[in-house]
């Protein structure tokens, strides 16, 4: 089982950009779909994107595609979420979530991963 913590978010003005990072500690790293979510003040948590075990495939959510890149350094068991042209919409909580092997056919669903970090914030400002 891995443990997450990410880092990285703060407050950036509309069309900037932000990368935040999520560090995984524990043993495997590379046999584990990673996924980065965000959540607004009472709503559920919202898919952005998920990476292949090997970084060979990425999915992402429809509001964020073309805009935001999702990558992984399995070396440094760590995964990234490069956010460019961002919107005041965008401001959440981002959390990371792993899932071990494959991301499936539900990769967009929070229910099917089991690990999750603490999340960081990110707020853009107009």
């Amino acid at each position: 089982q891995v443990q997450l913590v990410e880092s990285g978010g703060e407050s950036v003005q509309t069309g900037g950009s932000l990368r935040i990072s999520c560090a995984a500690s524990g043993r495997s790293f590379d046999s584990y779909c990673m996924a980065w979510f965000r959540q607004t003040p009472g709503n559920e948590r919202e898919f952005v994107a998920a990476i292949l075990r090997s970084g060979g495939g990425t999915y992402y959510g429809d509001s964020v595609t073309g805009r935001f890149s999702i990558s992984r350094d399995n070396a440094k068991n760590t995964v990234y979420l490069q956010m460019n042209s961002l919107k005041p919409e965008d401001t959440a909580v981002y959390f990371c979530a792993a899932r071990q092997f494959s991301c499936g056919n539900s990769y967009k669903s929070q229910r099917v991963y089991p690990t999750w970090g603490q999340g960081t914030q990110v707020t853009v400002s107009s």
